[in-house]
């Protein structure tokens, strides 16, 4: 990786505030922008009519209302939030401010109006799903190939190599058993192809049987005083909410309870709950669900019934896991995910499954259930082909990939799948994986986490929070293919330089050629 260059300080002398005016403050306006910026290769990566052309599919079409908001402002704003895990207001107002954002967007001319409210950035979510995103991630991928197929031709060329030398020293046999395509069979196969698992969590409280069944009692009690407030009785049912908040206190309160004692404090917030449901229902049998709670509040008691069901439960049962279980009552969507990490053993979130293709990352799968990854390894290998026209050279994936039914289908399309074989290990372990061949995709969740918001979705819906995912799947790519444009640069410019040379041109002449260009 090429070392950054050092930032200088600035030399310029302090000018007092009140002698720095806004007519005297000089503005680059006037210069034309900077090549060199991420924005402006960003802008000219990207095959807009295509992506713009999905965006308005997703539109209803009517002769009423205002003329619907540039489908490249839509699709440009929601990069650069995933770009800079901005909020949506910092969206609206980093497009306000920064004149190389407002070129990406689209704009001919600077403009220092909002481009539109914060509000509409949901409205962009839901207009450009999962798999809207996801077509697009492989149109920006397939363009940038397309226009750079030297670039390409000679990453393939290198990686053949390294891949052919390490045929050359494996053992025959584990070539017939692993690599090898059957008799009769002619299969085209080309690359390698990375695959695994992750978690995206969501932005949720850490939730506890306690806390959830609180909550839950909290909620009934204002449904309660909202069907109560139609009723004609004049006596209000008792709920014995001052007592049930002490007594939850004073168990989440306590820095080391015992199991003995929140047993007993989710028993009592069970039995409150439980009066809770009994007398909203009594109510609703009176007056009816119509007119009285609207559809927002009777979701949220569908799911506080549910949720109390799966804890009264757990609690006879004495059992700590349930199918389909409950733990946020806003995001009733999120599912626990047992990961076996150090640091989180548990995750709340969706299980998603990437690709890893010539550096570039594809969303094959994402689920809110756990699900065994193993599984969609067929699936991804499919899609392989489907992107590249060809099947890979070979697979490296974890363990759990490797089951005997995977195993057999790579072998019938003659595809090499580097990981521990099965039986007695060998001495010859050329087709094992190692240690560093799998950290490009560790180090892509990585990258997806630490500087672009997935380890902290802020998504309250499922589909904005698929949607979030694939976005910020595209930047990962948008961020790789910034980074190739510039070795682009570098690669047209040694052969110009080269060719010029055979012509018999000096290098310093070529040199001040490419520089003034």
């Amino acid at each position: 990786m090429a070392k950054s260059e050092k930032t200088r300080a600035s030399r310029r002398a302090y000018i007092s505030t009140n002698n720095l005016v806004i007519p005297g403050f000089e503005t680059p306006f006037d210069q034309t922008l900077d090549p060199n910026n991420r924005w402006f290769i960003f802008a000219n990566g990207i095959p807009w009519d295509k992506l713009v052309s999905i965006y308005d599919s997703q539109l209803g079409k009517s002769n009423f209302g205002t003329t619907p908001i540039n489908g490249r402002i839509a699709i440009g704003a929601l990069i650069i939030k995933y770009m800079n895990d901005l909020s949506d207001r910092d969206v609206v107002t980093q497009l306000q401010e920064n004149i190389y954002m407002q070129y990406f967007v689209g704009l001919s001319s600077f403009c220092r109006e909002p481009l539109f409210d914060p509000s509409l950035m949901v409205e962009f979510r839901n207009r450009l799903g999962f798999d809207q995103l996801n077509e697009i991630n492989e149109l920006v991928v397939k363009y940038w190939i397309d226009n750079n197929k030297e670039v390409v031709k000679d990453e393939d060329t290198d990686g053949k190599a390294e891949q052919a030398n390490g045929v050359a020293e494996a053992d025959v046999k584990e070539e017939d058993t692993n690599g090898q395509a059957p008799e009769g069979e002619e299969v085209e196969k080309k690359g390698r192809l990375i695959m695994d698992a992750t978690v995206a969590p969501q932005d949720i409280s850490y939730p506890t049987d306690l806390n959830l069944l609180s909550e839950a009692r909290e909620i009934l009690e204002t449904l309660l005083d909202t069907v109560y407030g139609e009723s004609t009785d004049q006596h209000k049912p008792r709920t014995y909410r001052k007592r049930a908040r002490k007594e939850y206190l004073s168990v989440a309160q306590n820095r080391n309870p015992s199991k003995k004692l929140i047993r007993k404090a989710i028993k009592k917030q069970l039995q409150y709950v439980s009066r809770n449901i009994k007398l909203v229902n009594k109510y609703l049998d009176k007056l009816g669900v119509a007119g009285v709670l609207t559809a927002h509040q009777h979701n949220y008691f569908l799911r506080i019934n549910t949720l109390y069901e799966q804890q009264k439960e757990m609690h006879d049962e004495k059992k700590h896991s349930i199918d389909h279980r409950i733990v946020s009552i806003h995001q009733p969507h999120v599912r626990p995910i047992v990961r076996g990490k150090r640091n989180a053993r548990v995750e709340f979130g969706s299980k998603l499954q990437v690709s890893l293709i010539n550096g570039f990352s594809f969303l094959d799968h994402l689920a809110w259930d756990a699900y065994n990854e193993g599984q969609y390894l067929q699936k991804s290998v499919e899609q392989y082909k489907l992107r590249t026209n060809y099947y890979p050279e070979e697979v490296l994936a974890d363990q759990i990939y490797c089951t005997r039914s995977n195993r057999a289908y790579l072998k019938s399309k003659g595809i090499k799948l580097k990981a521990k074989p099965l039986g007695r290990p060998s001495k010859a372990l050329s087709n094992h994986v190692s240690p560093g061949e799998r950290n490009p995709i560790e180090g892509k969740f990585g990258q997806a986490k630490t500087a672009y918001g997935l380890g902290r979705i802020k998504a309250r819906l499922a589909n904005t929070s698929a949607s979030w995912i694939a976005g910020i799947i595209i930047v990962l790519n948008l961020v790789k293919l910034a980074g190739l444009s510039a070795y682009c640069l570098i690669l047209t410019f040694i052969k110009n330089v080269t060719s010029n040379k055979e012509n018999g041109n000096g290098f310093n002449q070529v040199f001040l050629q490419n520089v003034v260009a």
